[in-house]
């Protein structure tokens, strides 16, 4: 996220073309080593990404409600989220395609709707927007682990602190991993940018991870009296971490129109 050119974790854009022709073609037989390329156009991808990330903190709002909670039953609960999960990853793992595919994010209003092929494996130690997707996507891996668990039931308190909340801390672990090197991508740690979308999202996303692992403490579950060390700072901390990450996905799509906008500039001069 190094300016307004980004979405939630874009490479900075440049307004370069995307390959066609013959060029193209040969572009699609070095991403799948001769298979056929997925080429989606890069403004779906990042709606993708946006919607996928929204329903899955919406899902984990939702599942954090007590009067959802105490309508549907312990047992719908906890499947709402793990559907949530699920949308989480399937989220992660698109950001990640996007912005290890430089067809994905160097685009302008014109190439922004070409389809283009993306990378689905990518070695970019250099580029703090990929270190933040690659820590945050087994974040989500995580969580996956950890919701699923929680749909067992008549374990140990023992067993559900390993089941359940040693993934969560993990998880959410990554997910501040994540989110630092996000703000780090911006340039300096602390620097004030109210009227920058990336700058927004960053920090939006800082805020629901540390919300996030501040749940997952509470939830551990005290072997001598098998309760919570906080319950409602458990509750508390997913419900408004989700927000933060829902807040984070919906500007998404703003932050796009604005680095199209700002990659035109330079064309025009």
């Amino acid at each position: 996220m190094a300016d307004d050119k980004q979405g939630l974790s874009l490479a900075p854009s440049d307004g370069r073309p995307v390959p066609d022709g013959r060029e193209r073609t040969a572009i699609r037989h070095q991403v799948l080593g001769g298979g056929v390329a997925m080429t989606p156009r890069p403004i779906d991808l990042n709606r993708v990404v946006a919607l996928l990330f929204s329903i899955g903190s919406a899902l984990f709002v939702l599942g954090s409600v007590p009067a959802y909670l105490n309508a549907v039953g312990q047992a719908a609960d906890s499947v709402t989220y793990f559907v949530g999960s699920i949308f989480f990853t399937s989220a992660s793992l698109a950001q990640l395609v996007q912005v290890q595919s430089p067809a994905m994010t160097e685009v302008d209003a014109e190439s922004q709707y070409r389809r283009a092929p993306v990378r689905f494996r990518a070695w970019l130690p250099h580029d703090r927007n990929w270190l933040a997707a690659v820590a945050q996507f087994p974040g989500t891996i995580f969580f996956n682990i950890s919701t699923f668990a929680a749909l067992l039931h008549n374990v140990t308190a023992e067993q559900q602190d390993r089941r359940v909340w040693r993934p969560d801390f993990y998880g959410s672990t990554l997910f501040l991993v994540a989110s630092l090197f996000a703000i780090l991508a911006l340039g300096r740690l602390f620097t004030f940018r109210p009227r920058s979308f990336p700058w927004w999202i960053a920090w939006l996303n800082m805020v629901g991870s540390i919300l996030f692992m501040a749940s997952a403490i509470a939830s551990f579950v005290l072997h001598s009296s098998d309760d919570l060390i906080s319950d409602p700072v458990s509750v508390g901390g997913t419900l408004l971490g989700a927000l933060c990450f829902l807040l984070g996905a919906i500007l998404m799509l703003p932050a796009w129109k604005r680095a199209v906008r700002a990659a035109e500039k330079p064309l025009k001069t």
